[in-house]
């Protein structure tokens, strides 16, 4: 199992403007924009599937596996014999809000889907959680 981790704290978001960028999925692609589209289909609940399309990548399904109103969400991708999964979290800390975003990635073969997917979503954590914070301000 592979583990990487970004968080970030700032002042001035609440808990309910970031869950509402982070689940107007079909939005997603005008604050990331290294996604070509994220279509949800359905409410943003535990198993509800995402259908998403990463620039130069192959259009793939992923599944809510945890969803907890202005606290959390989780999605998993599943590759063939390894799941990677990708946790969204809100922490207040009364004044300052923490995102927090965490890549996993677990089973047999997940040291070859580390390479050659994982550790680049890992390195846009920084990116995506500052233009994140970018679209939550600007609206």
């Amino acid at each position: 199992m592979w583990t990487k981790s970004y968080s970030k704290t700032v002042k001035n978001l609440n808990t309910a403007e970031v869950w509402n960028v982070w689940t107007d999925v079909n939005q997603w692609h005008t604050w990331q924009d290294d996604i070509e589209f994220a279509k949800l289909n359905g409410e943003f609940r535990k198993g509800g599937l995402i259908h998403f399309k990463p620039k130069g990548g192959p259009k793939i399904k992923l599944e809510l596996t945890e969803v907890k109103p202005n606290s959390v969400f989780v999605d998993l991708t599943r590759f063939p014999f390894a799941r990677m999964f990708d946790s969204h979290e809100i922490i207040d800390h009364g004044e300052n809000l923490e995102i927090k975003s965490t890549i996993r990635i677990d089973g047999p073969l997940s040291f070859l889907w580390r390479k050659l997917v994982a550790e680049n979503v890992a390195k846009g954590l920084e990116e995506q959680t500052d233009r994140l914070i970018e679209k939550v301000k600007n609206g």
